[in-house]
């Protein structure tokens, strides 16, 4: 006896309550070849797709539904769901939009503002969410969406009333707890901060951006190691790297013949603490403290920077780690959060600023990141930094470099203007390049010697100079970079 369409319903409905989405799918489809006319089937039928991940065949069903009924709210809804999880942003806001009765539905209002947000539409959405919480007070996530318009405009008292009323409703939700988190940050509630991002990891334990938070807050605390072990672990979750482009497949394969073996995961190799102090006490402190608040541009040259130890360890570190994760024009990094967070550097970077307190004075480490350059390539464009001070060391042997007068670093005596944004003096180098020459700027080359660290105010232009070395994994020039504290709004005429 074949079925009908009141059987085939009922089962339908069945299926779809035991979670059987797929066999509910497959008889849906057999109830509408029977009754085209009943517009729920179809909007059923999408809602399935939709949570299985078809969201173009849902599309295509929801706008099916719409031509049989206009005015059906759910297939205008679930429209715009569709639309809006293929990326067609502006398309799921005009499907919002014309959901019948929809300014008074706060999931349409929700869905409606999670999509202007993402579009930056962010006055736009703040309506929307704000209308949301007015209907619906407990739904925590608008709570705090909200909280992060209200974050992003730089109202951080706002925004901490917003994620605290997310929490109250839902105090398990983890991303409005590392987002309390965040404006306590801002507003200097440092230690409620480093609380709200150590419950957040707590709730979530692989809550990447928890980590990252707490990082650089115990960072710009002073408390580097720690700092430190927490971009460690951070590093460990991370355990599917994106495919490389060429720059990076070339290191990797070479790395991989260095290890002996291929690693996915992060893999650390050495990178311990040494005994005694990593930062070489030979060298004249208190001439290279002079010259650092004498010179102009102010920039320090530091031979023999490591002790032989530390130099030995960080050099293993970095052939035998696998963090380099960023992929540059010509060469790979590596950031604490990749893994290059090794106590060693963490002792270095201590080291350096207790060995020189004439020119860290109390700026903290808050930066730090590695180079890895390849062969025939260049080096990093000319650009300035958000620091105070910079560091620049290299740890590749010397023998590596074919050009020994060249393979350094060019540091210009011009600072980026104080009404550049970081995007430009960091990255614009077409606007640097012009600004360089208008303003008559000089640069200052320091040649590649290994174990030699330049040390200059992170204002100035800069730009690795000529590269020449020789072929082979061992052979490419690495250059440690370390940051410490902020750029000064306000710098004194030079």
């Amino acid at each position: 006896m074949p079925a009908t369409p009141e059987s085939l319903w009922g089962q339908a409905a069945a299926l779809q309550r035991a979670g059987r989405l797929a066999e509910a799918a497959t008889v849906y489809r057999q109830f509408i070849a029977l009754r085209p006319d009943v517009v729920e089937a179809r909007v059923n039928l999408a809602n399935l797709l939709s949570a299985s991940g078809a969201h173009a065949d849902a599309e295509g069903l929801y706008r099916e539904a719409l031509a049989l009924r206009r005015d059906l709210p759910e297939a205008r809804f679930g429209l715009g769901n569709a639309l809006r999880a293929q990326g067609r942003l502006e398309e799921a806001v005009a499907a919002y939009r014309a959901v019948p009765q929809g300014t008074s539905n706060p999931g349409v209002l929700y869905n409606l503002g999670s999509a202007l947000q993402a579009l930056g539409r962010s006055d736009e959405a703040f309506t929307a969410f704000s209308r949301v919480v007015a209907l619906k007070p407990e739904m925590a996530q608008a709570h705090n969406n909200l909280g992060i318009l209200l974050y992003d405009r730089a109202e951080w008292d706002k925004a901490l009333t917003s994620f605290a009323t997310a929490l109250r409703f839902q105090p398990g939700f983890v991303k409005a707890r590392n987002n309390q988190g965040m404006a306590l940050h801002k507003l200097g509630y440092a230690g409620d901060a480093e609380a709200a991002f150590r419950e957040a990891i707590r709730l979530k334990p692989d809550y990447v951006e928890a980590f990252d938070n707490l990082g650089a807050l115990l960072l710009e605390l002073g408390r580097t190691e720690e700092a430190f072990e927490c971009f460690m672990r951070r590093a460990a979750l991370v355990t599917a790297p994106q495919a490389p482009a060429e720059s990076r497949a070339d290191h990797d394969a070479e790395q991989t013949a260095f290890r002996g073996r291929a690693a996915g995961a992060v893999e650390i190799a050495g990178g311990a603490r040494i005994a005694g102090l990593a930062i070489n006490q030979r060298n004249n402190i208190a001439e290279i403290s002079t010259a650092w608040q004498t010179n102009r541009p102010q920039i320090v040259v530091i031979d023999d920077l490591l002790t032989p130890e530390a130099l030995e360890g960080l050099r293993r570190f970095c052939h035998g780690s696998t963090i380099w994760r960023d992929t540059f024009d010509g060469y790979v990094g590596a950031r604490p959060q990749s893994g290059f967070a090794c106590p060693l550097l963490a002792q270095v970077a201590r080291d350096f600023a207790d060995s020189y307190p004439a020119i860290f004075r109390d700026h903290p480490l808050l930066f730090a990141w590695a180079f890895k350059y390849q062969q025939g390539q260049c080096g990093t464009r000319v650009h300035a930094d958000f620091a105070a001070v910079n560091v620049n060391f290299w740890i590749t042997p010397d023998d590596a470099n074919r050009d020994p007068a060249t393979g350094g670093l060019v540091v210009w005596d011009k600072a980026a203007p104080l009404d550049w944004d970081f995007e430009r003096y960091n990255a614009d180098e077409g606007a640097i390049r012009d600004y360089l020459q208008r303003s008559g700027a000089v640069p200052t080359r320091i040649p590649y010697r290994a174990n030699r660290a330049v040390v200059f105010d992170s204002d100035l232009f800069h730009e690795t100079d000529t590269l020449d070395f020789n072929p082979g994994y061992t052979n490419r020039r690495i250059n440690i970079t370390l940051l410490y504290g902020t750029r000064d709004p306000a710098p004194e005429p030079r």
